[in-house]
C-alpha cells in the first residue's frame, strides 16, 4: 500500500485508495497507509498506544515529531463547518434531547454561554495492525461550565423526517466528548442505538429506541484525547483561522478512538455513512441539545473485498476458457464454492495481505499457483454495484491419460517395444511384451499438447 498524504487539503477523500470509490454518501473516508511504529513524542502527548497520531496535551494540528507522526495538517480528513452565526445557523429546538428519534431542526442564534459550534473533522487512520478514528471538533468561544460534544455515527444514508440528519437504526454509535470545567483531558463514553431489548439498557430513556448506557472508553484504554489550553497562531491552525486571528484557547478539542470500539469487539468491519456534530447544555445526558453541525456523507470503514473469478479449458464448450462453478477457495479460513459464473467473493476483510488458495478438482491441473496473494486495501463491498474489490483469477486445464498396447495374435509370435514422447520430448510412457507377445505403456494426467508414440514389432 501507499499513501499521499498532503497538508491542508479536507476535499474528503484520503489519497490512500488506489481507485476512487464515490458511493451514495459522494465522499469516502478511509485509512491511511502509515504502518510503522509509534513516533517518539518530544514534547507532552497522550496518544493512544500504536497510533502515529499526535494527541498533544496542549492540542493543536500541526506536525510536531518526524514521520512517521502525522496530525490534521498532514491528513486529508473529512471537514464540515456550521452554518455562519446567527439566525440562520442550523440548532436543535422545542426540548430535543439524545433519545428523541427524530430531533426538531430550527434556526437561531446559540447562546453565548453554550458552545456555538465551527467545524468538526473525521479521518481513520491504519497502522497495518489496528485501526484508529481521530476526531476534532472547533467552536466559537469559552463556554461557561462544562463541555459536551457529541459525534454521531449512523449507517443509514436515509434522510429522518426533519430533512437534515439521518434515520437512526440499531447499531448507530453517539461519541460522548465530556471535559468538566477547568478540565484538559475529557472523558469519552460510547452509546449504541437500541431498537429492541430491555428498557433497563437505555441510559436515560425508559421506553426503545433509546440510546445505549455510557460505555467509558476512556477508562478502558480505547480513547484518549485533549483541548487547547493556549491560542493557536493561524499559521499553524490548518485553515480553521486566518491571520491575524487564532484559534482561542479552549475552542479545540481533539481525541482518538480505537476503532474496533466502535463495533462492540464483535464486527471489526462497521461501517456509518455519515457523522454529525451537536453540542448538549450541560454534562446531564438528557439534557437539551442545542447547536450541531449538519451531517457529513462518509463511508467510515476499514474493510474491503475479494472477488475470484475461476476458469476452465473444455474442448465441448469451444476453444477459450470458460466459467467453471463448484470450485473451492479458501481465504481467512474460510472456505467458498464458485457459482455459475465461475465466481465468488469474500468481503468484510480488514485492510491488510490474504493468501486465497484454490482446492484443485479432479481432473485438471493449474494454469498457475494454486495459492496468491492479495492485498486488501480499499473500502469495498461484495454486495456493491458496480464491484470495486480486489479480484484474482485461476485457471484450470483438464487432464487426460494415454494408453497404448499391443496384442500378438500367435501367442509368443512377435515382441514389441513402445515409447511415447511428449510435447518437451521426453518419455512419458514406455513398455515391453511379454513372452505371449502382449504388452502396453500408460501415462496418466497428461496436459494437452502433441504426444508421439512410436511402436516397434519384432524388433
Amino acid at each position: 500500500m501507499t499513501s499521499s498524504l498532503q497538508a491542508g487539503s479536507h476535499a474528503g477523500t484520503s489519497r490512500r485508495v488506489r481507485r476512487p470509490l464515490i458511493g451514495a454518501a459522494g465522499l469516502l473516508l478511509v485509512a491511511s497507509a502509515l504502518i510503522a511504529s509509534p513516533a517518539e513524542a518530544s514534547h507532552p502527548e497522550v496518544s493512544l498506544p500504536g497510533s502515529n497520531f499526535e494527541i498533544d496535551t496542549n492540542a493543536n494540528l500541526k506536525v510536531d515529531d518526524p514521520a512517521p507522526s502525522i496530525d490534521w495538517a498532514s491528513v486529508t480528513e473529512i471537514r464540515k463547518a456550521d452554518k455562519p452565526t446567527g439566525a440562520t445557523d442550523d440548532s436543535f429546538g422545542q426540548g430535543t434531547k439524545e433519545d428523541t428519534a427524530v430531533p426538531t431542526v430550527v434556526d437561531g442564534s446559540i447562546p453565548p454561554n453554550k458552545s456555538d459550534l465551527l467545524t468538526f473533522g473525521v479521518y481513520l487512520e491504519d497502522t497495518g495492525t489496528t485501526d484508529f478514528l481521530h476526531l476534532f471538533w472547533h467552536r466559537v468561544q469559552e463556554p461557561s461550565g462544562t463541555t459536551n460534544m457529541d459525534f454521531e455515527f449512523n449507517k443509514s444514508l436515509a434522510t429522518s423526517a426533519n430533512g437534515t440528519t439521518p434515520v437512526r437504526t440499531a447499531g448507530d454509535v453517539l461519541i460522548q466528548y465530556d471535559l468538566s470545567q477547568g478540565g484538559t483531558n475529557p472523558v469519552l463514553f460510547l452509546s449504541r442505538w437500541l431498537t429492541s431489548g430491555p428498557t433497563s439498557a437505555c441510559e436515560a430513556s425508559n421506553s426503545l429506541p433509546c440510546w445505549s448506557d455510557k460505555q467509558n472508553l476512556s477508562a478502558q484504554g480505547d480513547a484518549t484525547g485533549s483541548i487547547n489550553t493556549t491560542a493557536i497562531p493561524a499559521a499553524d491552525s490548518d485553515g480553521l483561522a486566518t491571520a491575524p486571528n487564532s484559534v482561542s484557547a479552549r475552542t479545540f478539542g481533539e481525541a482518538s478512538i480505537d476503532f474496533s470500539a466502535l463495533g462492540g469487539g464483535t464486527d471489526p468491519c462497521v461501517s456509518f455513512g455519515s457523522a454529525y456534530l451537536k453540542s448538549r447544555s450541560s454534562d446531564s445526558f438528557t439534557a437539551a441539545l442545542k447547536d450541531f453541525i449538519a451531517p457529513a456523507p462518509l463511508n467510515l470503514a476499514s474493510c474491503g473485498a475479494i472477488k475470484i473469478t475461476k476458469t476452465r479449458k473444455h474442448a465441448a464448450e469451444g476453444a477459450g476458457s470458460h466459467p467453471q462453478a463448484g470450485v473451492s477457495f479458501t481465504v481467512n479460513g474460510v472456505t467458498q464454492t464458485t457459482d455459475a459464473n465461475g465466481q465468488t467473493c469474500f468481503g468484510n476483510l480488514q485492510f491488510g495481505s490474504y493468501s486465497v488458495t484454490e482446492t484443485l478438482p479432479v481432473g485438471y491441473v493449474a494454469d498457475g499457483p494454486l495459492t496468491k496473494t492479495v492485498v486488501v486495501d480499499n473500502v469495498a463491498s461484495c454486495t456493491a454495484t458496480p464491484y470495486a474489490g480486489e479480484s484474482v483469477s485461476f485457471g484450470n486445464t483438464p487432464l487426460t491419460d494415454l494408453s497404448v498396447s499391443v496384442n500378438s495374435q500367435i501367442d509368443g509370435g512377435t515382441a514389441s517395444t513402445i515409447v511415447c514422447t511428449g510435447p518437451g520430448g521426453g518419455t512419458v510412457a514406455s513398455g515391453t511384451t511379454g513372452a505371449n507377445g502382449d504388452g502396453s505403456a500408460a501415462a496418466t494426467n497428461l496436459p494437452p499438447g502433441t504426444y508421439t508414440c512410436t511402436v516397434v514389432i519384432d524388433p
